[in-house]
């Protein structure tokens, strides 16, 4: 299968880059529907050429100094001759789009794949510079490119200009050269004037698009902040946004409208034109003896039956020119390279005990500001690190280096001795669970989110993970149980219950490694306190890290490092830590004070509550 290309620039770089997919290697099957629809272009063209012949002929023989028995049988033949070619005709032509379907949508399919595989092999700074809305609209406009462009190109254009030849050739042949180059000339003409105007109100094509498409994100944004426009009252504001955006596009759609039947006028003006002086040569032929009249119905009809396909030439323009463009910009993306790969010698990772170390790492996500200043550290198997530090100073980007989303730029991350540059991505990230902050759930059950994990679970594997996160006695409540859909991003669930599916899924993959990251920060207290139950059985016997915002998760954790400004400037456990009344102890002061103050505001909250409930002289005595 075609992977990544390297697109030369302009429209013909994208079709370039298509062939290799319409006659793609190995599929003998594939190449022969290619071959047959070729063959059923040629021949449906070689019939409708042949239809005008057929229909002259008849007219000739209709001629009042014909004999009565050829005014019978003859004009009977030839009618019958021209329904079958014109039935031949169409039927080629249906034949050749049956055929070449598969070939068309195979090509989409393959290329739609190679780019989503490609996207899910770039890094995630790529991805966190790119809107996935975005990337997710180029692979969509991309795969209509594609269709919308083999279906001008092979059914429309190049079988019009393969008739326009057979047809020039045959009228130069049977009468004059004048008619080939009048026939020819209309059609320069026509073309001319098609492309011309056509570039000329494309601008008001886009134009109308961009109004309609700045609408639309008008439209979308505001709904899906529905609540906020109730809590501000900006129903008119948001309104009259829509309104200003949907009236330049009505602005730009009624120019647009107008050029087009000023485009539909001047071609119709060309194609009379044309018709007239193949007319008035073929009444000349007739008067000097040298034509019949059915040779003045032939070339009429032949000029005619060009007509029709080129009818629409303007708006297979535009059309191929944007499925070009869509393509063009699909297959760039297959020319982005990955941050991240495997190395041609990369092995899959042997984990035996677990052990997780970093030997002076260093990272910066840009040039100019290094995040990880040579931290270095081990995990032992089976025993938990907790990784603190205040915002900034490195602590997710630890838990990114060890799943590999992004290298190292110095020193090494290593499993079990192994660096992790050195191992496939595959058999690492398979190797290490993570539970993360914000926790995002795919838009279907929850079984499925579950199962994802590892799927291919069974139904019972996915109930016994489900007890062991703590979310099964919840998930027999709902009405559809197992089977309840969680919403866009899983925002039917709340925050703790979105936790305990995750954790699920993760004790599911059964992995060696754990990763929390900030795990519980988004929770309140209660929910923490459950959860932090929960994730205290996955995590046993499991190498763990746990990256923390709040102090009060990492109390029983085996070490704890301290994060500053991308060194660790404190390590020891949670008694030792404090002890020694440093940074860490002074986080914790700092923390608890923060706590005790919110308690007391929740304290003076709930008594107000309470003395406003109280009527005088109603008190309890």
């Amino acid at each position: 299968m075609p992977a990544k290309t390297d697109l030369p620039p302009g429209h013909g770089g994208a079709l370039r880059a298509i062939l290799p997919y319409l006659w793609p290697e190995g599929e003998p099957g594939l190449r022969l529907r290619v071959v047959l629809a070729v063959l059923f272009l040629i021949l449906s063209k070689a019939a409708n050429v042949l239809v005008p012949i057929a229909y002259a002929r008849a007219v000739d023989a209709l001629a009042p100094e014909e004999g009565p028995g050829a005014l019978l049988a003859i004009p009977v033949a030839l009618v019958v001759g021209y329904g079958l070619l014109r039935v031949m005709a169409s039927l080629l032509a249906e034949a050749r789009n049956a055929v070449f379907a598969r070939v068309q949508a195979r090509a989409g399919r393959r290329v739609a794949l190679s780019v989503f595989r490609h996207l899910h092999a770039l890094s995630m700074r790529f991805h966190m510079d790119r809107a996935t809305g975005g990337l997710s609209r180029v692979i969509e406009r991309g795969v209509r490119g594609i269709a919308i462009t083999l279906n001008f190109l092979l059914f429309n254009i190049i079988p019009t200009i393969l008739e326009i030849v057979l047809v020039a050739g045959i009228l130069w042949w049977m009468f004059a050269w004048s008619f080939a180059v009048t026939i020819l000339g209309t059609i320069v003409a026509y073309v001319g004037f098609t492309l011309a105007f056509t570039n000329w109100r494309l601008r008001f094509r886009r134009e109308m698009n961009e109004t309609d498409q700045e609408a639309n994100t008008k439209a979308v944004d505001s709904l899906l902040n529905y609540e906020t426009v109730k809590y501000f009252n900006n129903e008119r504001h948001e309104s009259a946004r829509y309104d200003e955006s949907m009236t330049r596009y009505e602005h730009a759609y009624t120019r647009s409208e107008v050029t087009l039947n000023m485009l539909n006028s001047g071609q119709a003006a060309l194609m009379a034109l044309g018709l007239t002086v193949v007319m008035l040569l073929a009444g000349r032929g007739i008067a000097a003896g040298t034509m019949t009249v059915g040779d003045f119905v032939m070339v009429n009809t032949y000029l005619i039956q060009l007509y029709l396909p080129l009818n629409i030439l303007g708006f297979a323009y535009r059309e191929i020119r944007q499925g070009l463009t869509d393509m063009e910009e699909m297959f760039r993306l297959l020319n982005v390279p990955a941050e991240v790969s495997d190395a041609p010698d990369a092995k899959p990772l042997a984990v035996t005990a677990g052990t997780v170390a970093f030997r002076e790492v260093r990272f910066s996500y840009r040039p100019d500001r290094e995040i990880l200043k040579g931290v270095s550290f081990e995990v032992p198997p089976g025993r938990m690190l907790a990784i603190v530090g205040p915002t900034g100073a490195g602590k997710s980007t630890i838990s990114r280096l060890l799943f590999r989303f992004y290298d190292a730029s110095g020193g090494a991350v290593e499993v079990d001795g192994q660096d992790v540059r050195a191992v496939t991505q595959d058999s690492l990230r398979r190797a290490i669970g993570v539970v993360p902050q914000d926790t995002v759930l795919f838009n279907d059950t929850i079984a499925y989110n579950i199962a994802y994990g590892r799927p291919g679970a069974t139904e019972a594997e996915v109930i016994e993970a489900a007890k062991l996160a703590q979310v099964h006695d919840f998930v027999l409540k709902l009405p559809e149980g197992y089977r309840t859909r969680v919403g866009e991003r899983g925002l039917k669930l709340s925050g703790g219950e979105k936790q305990r599916v995750a954790i699920a899924r993760t004790i599911l993959k059964d992995p060696r490694i754990l990763i929390l990251d900030e795990a519980t920060s988004a929770l309140d207290t209660r929910t923490e306190q459950e959860i932090q139950a929960a994730l205290r059985d996955v995590s046993r016997g499991r190498t763990t890290l746990v990256i923390a915002h709040r102090l009060s998760t990492v109390v029983e954790a085996d070490e704890i490092i301290v994060l500053q400004e991308g060194r660790i400037a404190e390590r020891g456990s949670h008694a030792a830590l404090m002890a020694r009344g440093g940074l860490y102890a002074e986080m914790w002061r700092r923390q608890s004070e923060a706590v005790a103050a919110a308690e007391a505001a929740a304290r003076a909250e709930e008594d107000a509550r309470f003395g406003e409930a109280v009527q005088p002289g109603t008190a309890a005595e």
